[in-house]
């Protein structure tokens, strides 16, 4: 294993090899506050990447952007039944406005607020309240509206980016006059959400609708997509949920029909998160680091310099700027393909290798010999870190795009064959059993992906329980399958995935 290669490898103890690899890219680390992280400034240019494509996919759709309130009051969750069950043991709870000095001088809460106040989880309820007031007739709807926020969740066991107390994300929230309008929102926000994660993440989804088990807390069917990391567990990497009119009619949002009638609206909520970047890590990474698609790489090429003298370094220098002018004015995707130049004034090694480390696409050195030759040294992220490759400066220019295209297609291809390798149809609960076995009990590798006829039943859920596995979705892809269910026999019309989850 190279002196700078990550320790632990992914076979040696793939959950330590994960907290090594997020340090080592500089991308977050845990706060003072327990269960909570701090994104540094590489990780947040990933989540700003994010972030831009997926709005601009709102946009394009006709929704907006909003913000509204981190307090949610008590009364306003007891109001839907199922939801207030689902969250209540994550709940962060606001019960005092104000600190006063005590005689010893420590700060003491005083202020008791008359109702107390929840750090929201999701926002369904007091978003709904809002929409109340909005929502008069039937000209009024459809209201798709989004915003870019942060959630808390008491987590007991966090892991940065994959479970912390609290994270950021993006929550839609819509209203519509029917619930064939509301369907059709929930499943074009799904489709969003698939072609970003393949087209953008490189990572291969399996979208489905979720059992009832794994359904979100008040809603009448919820759709996921859900994804296949390389210690083989199961990641949902994102949720979009038919709310019916649950929760209008909770909050009361309700409109004048076009016939003249009143009516209860039909509501949806979706979202993902800053988990996604726990996704690609454990998407594509490998023990030399970090490796980033370059959709999201917030440098897709990066110069490094290198001269001996001062004569030297004027003279790379100034062809390293003239080379990532020209680089900037190609595109790729619709896009200037984005450059940097590192000269630092630091040895060579580490500065290559905290590149390799943080997952920039493509690694360019530029010295004297390389310009006396018209040539430049390119690397590869998703090769080897010194698999080099020495191209006319010319040639290389001009066919940047093409091979940010190569890597991003690369990877989503390596990724889904993985998938498919550790993907098994399995007929009795037996077999599943066997699959799910722990060979490497310790190291953190699991079975994989089953696909397996079960029905929609708490006996099964029971059945898996022991094994720490769940149903993960019933595939919407592909045409009915017709079965039987390995646990209660009942019939079955498609078959699920189950796997081990995050």
């Amino acid at each position: 294993m190279p002196a700078n290669a990550i320790s632990p490898t992914r076979q040696e103890d793939y959950p330590e090899w994960y907290q090594q690899v997020v340090k080592a890219a500089d991308l977050a680390e845990t706060s003072p506050v327990r269960g909570c992280m701090v994104i540094k400034p590489h990780g947040f240019a990933v989540w700003e990447r994010m972030q831009g494509i997926l709005d601009k996919a709102f946009k394009e759709t006709g929704h907006v952007n909003a913000y509204f309130p981190l307090f949610i009051p008590l009364s306003f969750l007891e109001k839907e039944a199922k939801h207030v069950e689902g969250f209540a043991k994550e709940c962060a709870v606001v019960t005092h406005h104000r600190l006063e000095q005590g005689p010893d001088g420590t700060l003491i809460p005083t202020g008791k607020l008359e109702e107390p106040l929840i750090v929201r989880p999701t926002s369904e309820m007091i978003i709904g309240s809002m929409y109340a007031k909005w929502v008069q007739s039937w000209r009024d709807l459809p209201i798709l509206i989004n915003q870019w926020a942060n959630v808390v969740r008491w987590e007991m066991r966090p892991r940065v980016f994959l479970r912390t107390a609290e994270f950021l994300w993006q929550e839609g929230h819509t209203a519509h006059a029917t619930s064939e309008e509301a369907i059709e929102e929930t499943l074009k926000i799904l489709d969003i959400y698939e072609r970003f994660a393949e087209q953008d993440l490189a990572v291969p989804v399996i979208k489905g609708i979720k059992p009832s088990a794994e359904r979100f807390p008040g809603a009448v069917e919820t759709w996921s997509i859900e994804a296949m990391m390389q210690d083989r567990r199961a990641l949902q990497a994102g949720t979009s949920h038919f709310l019916g009119q649950n929760f209008s009619k909770a909050q009361e949002i309700r409109f004048a029909s076009a016939s003249g009638g009143e009516e209860y609206c039909w509501t949806t909520s979706w979202g993902v998160s800053t988990r996604l970047i726990g996704a690609v890590i454990m998407t594509h990474s490998d023990d030399d680091g970090l490796v980033l698609p370059p959709r999201i790489a917030p440098s897709q090429v990066v110069i490094l310099p290198i001269s001996r003298s001062e004569e030297e370094k004027a003279t790379v220098m100034a062809a390293c700027e003239r080379i990532a002018g020209e680089l900037r004015q190609q595109h790729w995707r619709g896009e200037p393909v984005r450059v940097s130049i590192d000269a630092r004034d630091i040895r060579g090694g580490e500065k290559t290798w905290q590149h390799v480390k943080q997952g920039v696409p493509l690694r360019v050195e530029i010295g004297p010999r390389d310009l006396a030759a018209n040539s430049v040294s390119v690397f590869r992220r998703d090769r080897g870190p010194k698999d080099r490759e020495n191209l006319a400066i010319e040639a290389f220019v001009s066919g940047v795009a093409g091979v940010l295209e190569e890597i991003q297609t690369g990877l989503l291809e390596r990724a889904r064959a993985y998938r498919e390798a550790n993907t098994k149809r399995l007929g009795s609960l037996a077999e599943v059993t066997e699959f799910f076995a722990e060979p490497d009990k310790g190291k953190g590798m699991h079975g994989g992906f089953a696909i397996v006829h079960v029905a929609d039943d708490p006996a099964v859920a029971a059945a898996l329980d022991p094994l720490k596995v769940t149903v993960r979705c019933i595939p919407t892809d592909g045409d009915d399958e017709p079965g039987t269910c390995i646990v209660t026999g009942q019939a079955t019309t498609r078959p699920s995935v189950l796997a081990k989850a995050y």
